[in-house]
This record gives C-alpha cells, structure tokens and sequence, in this order.
C-alpha cells in the first residue's frame, strides 16, 4: 500500500470537501459538478482510510488493556483478524481508477450483418439499454436515430445520464464501458419464411460524454454542411434543411444530426457526439503512447472485437470475454444487465489487483 498516494488522495479529499463548502462555487454549475464527481469517487477511501486507522488505534488500546487484564485478549485478537480485510479493501481503493467512471455516456448502436433483421436487433438493444438505465433512475435522451423500414434502427445516439453526483463516483460509464463492440443475435427472424435460425450483429459504442473543459474545439477546424433529413425508404420528412453534418477536418471525424426539428438544436447535439467522439480518440492515443501499466488503468476491455452472443432458441446469453453464460435472455433484454455488468467488473477488479493489463479471455 502506497503510504505517500493514499496522503496525497486524503489531502485532495479535504481540499475539496472546503471547495464544496463554499457558495462561490456552485455560481458555475458545470465547476460544483466536476468537484462533487471528484469528492464522491473519494469518499470510498476517506472512508475505508478511516476505518483502519480507527481499527488500529482500538487495537492498540486492546493490547495495552489485555496486558493488565487478560480478559481482553479476546478483543485485541478479533480486532487484528479485522485488520487484513480493512487492509485490503484500502488497499483496492489506491488502485487508480478510470478517469472517466464517473461521467455520463453516449451510446452509438449501429445496424451491421444481417439487413433488416440486424436493424431490429439494434432495436432490441437500445430498448435494453434504455430499460437498465429507468431500472438504475437514469435518465435517456435519443440525441439522434435513423429507423428501418420494420420498425428497427439503422443508427442511434442515446444520452444516458445520472441525476445529480453519482454516488461514489460510479457514473454510468463505471457500468456501461463493458459494452462497447460486437453485438451477435441467433434467431428466427420475422422476415424469415422458413423458420430457419440466422446470425445477424450490431455493433455498439460507448463514449464517456466530454465536457466543455475536456475537449477545445477551434470553430475554425470545422465544416459544417446542411442538408434535409430523411426517414425509412430515403423519403424526405423535412421541407428545410435542418440536418445537420459536422467534419472536424484534424482528425476527420464526422458527425451528423437530423432528429430535432431547428437546424440550431441538431448543430448542438451534433456537437455532443463530436466532443464525446475526440475524448474517446484522444483517450485512445494516450493509451497507446503509454506504458502496460498505464494502459490497465485506463481501459481493460477491447471494444473491437466480438463480445456477446444473444441465442434466442436457447434464451441464453454468453459473454465471450469472460466466458460467462446465463440463460435469462428475456430478462436481460428486459433491462436485467446486472449480472453480465457485475461479472465483467469483477473480472476487471481481479485482472486489476493482479496486474495484468486486459480481462482474461476464454
């Protein structure tokens, strides 16, 4: 345990507890936010800190006492068997965390494999997602969508955000990153004749959302294009050009909007998705610049690569990374995550404490 990080994390903690007690900060929403994500991903250790240092102190005093009266051996012995669970709980907690665990998330399903089927799919998993956020008290917000003809989706942004300070710095994202990457179905589909089982994929992708102070953005490294949105088949379902195309030339990322009915407000939510999109860009070359170590504290999972598969004969869910299988599809697909999430955190947690920098695959 690192006695100089955990004085440092325990003065930070102090630091913005009186930064918080101060009205002047909460004149700017968007600082007292940041400060309270900061303070409540500390309050775990400021805590756990505590605990062993009070749990040391009573051990002590259990000693001194059993020396004159061995009827306190008893306590001194139940205090130090106590000591090695504080200890290593603590011992967790000075790990460094994801920076962004805390934050908001926007996340981008796309239609893959599969034509119309892989468009229903895409369907299914935003009506999932959606579901676990209501389940958790999150709030959704669909940023921008193009539907399919059957009734799925091509392509959707959904904002999913805590309401007010996550508590203990567990953000969205701390339970959502897990799903970023290949999404594969086996079913029946409904344009299937047959009866026969296809395989069809979406993909998904999970971006902390950035905030103003995360990204800088030159209005001057922009192009932005207008044009009329579309619906199912092409058809036009706007008179004016409201939609809304951005590319940041830099980097060539290109976004567009065409949900909202004002060409200002697609603008808006455009932007959104751009700063979320250059977070995740430049999170990624840092961690490619960067040391194995630094590399684990980041980010465990890679989103590339196939990640799930959602059989629907067998009503089971498996996840490949970690070799974990249930068989409540139904549930799941119900909001019911919890189980797959928690596996995938703690396999995450043990990789972590072990050192290795990714989850171990099967």
């Amino acid at each position: 345990m690192s006695s100089e990080r955990l004085a440092g994390l325990l003065d930070e903690y102090a630091d913005l507890e009186k930064r918080l007690a101060d009205p002047a900060i909460h004149a700017d929403q968007n600082t007292a936010r940041r400060v309270g994500r900061r303070y409540a991903e500390l309050v775990p250790l400021h805590k756990a800190a505590g605990e062993l240092e009070q749990a040391r102190a009573d051990l002590a005093a259990a000693r001194e006492l059993a020396a004159e009266d061995p009827s306190f051996a008893g306590e001194a012995e139940s205090i130090a068997e106590s000591l090695p669970v504080l200890e290593e709980r603590l011992a967790e907690l000075l790990i460094p965390r994801d920076p962004h665990d805390a934050k908001d998330v926007i996340v981008e399903i796309k239609a893959g494999e599969g034509g119309e089927e892989s468009a229903l799919f895409a369907g299914d998993l935003l009506r999932m997602y959606t579901r676990y956020a209501e389940r958790h008290g999150w709030v959704t917000e669909v940023i921008d969508a193009q539907d399919s003809d059957l009734g799925g989706v091509k392509d959707v942004s959904l904002a999913i955000k805590t309401k007010g300070v996550p508590d203990g710095g567990n953000g969205v994202w701390s339970r959502l990153k897990w799903e970023g990457g290949v999404h594969r179905v086996q079913r029946v589909p409904v344009t299937e004749s047959q009866g026969r089982i296809h395989t069809s994929a979406a993909g998904v992708l999970v971006l902390p959302e950035a905030e103003d102070v995360d990204v800088t953005i030159d209005q001057n490294d922009l192009r932005i294009d207008v044009f009329r949105s579309s619906g199912p088949g092409g058809q036009s379902v706007n008179t004016t050009d409201s939609a809304v195309r951005i590319t940041h030339l830099p980097t060539g990322i290109v976004v567009s909007c065409q949900n909202e009915k004002s060409q200002l407000q697609n603008r808006e939510q455009a932007m959104r998705i751009l700063r979320a999109r250059m977070l995740a860009a430049a999170q990624e070359q840092a961690d490619a610049a960067a040391s194995d170590a630094r590399k684990a504290q980041v980010r465990t999972v890679d989103r590339s690569e196939r990640i799930r598969t959602y059989n629907f004969p067998q009503n089971r869910i498996t996840d490949h990374r970690i070799g974990y299988t249930a068989y409540n599809l139904d549930l799941a697909l119900a909001g019911e995550l919890d189980g797959v999430l928690d596996a995938l955190s703690e396999a995450d947690r043990a990789a972590r404490l072990a050192g290795d920098t990714e989850l171990t695959r099967r």
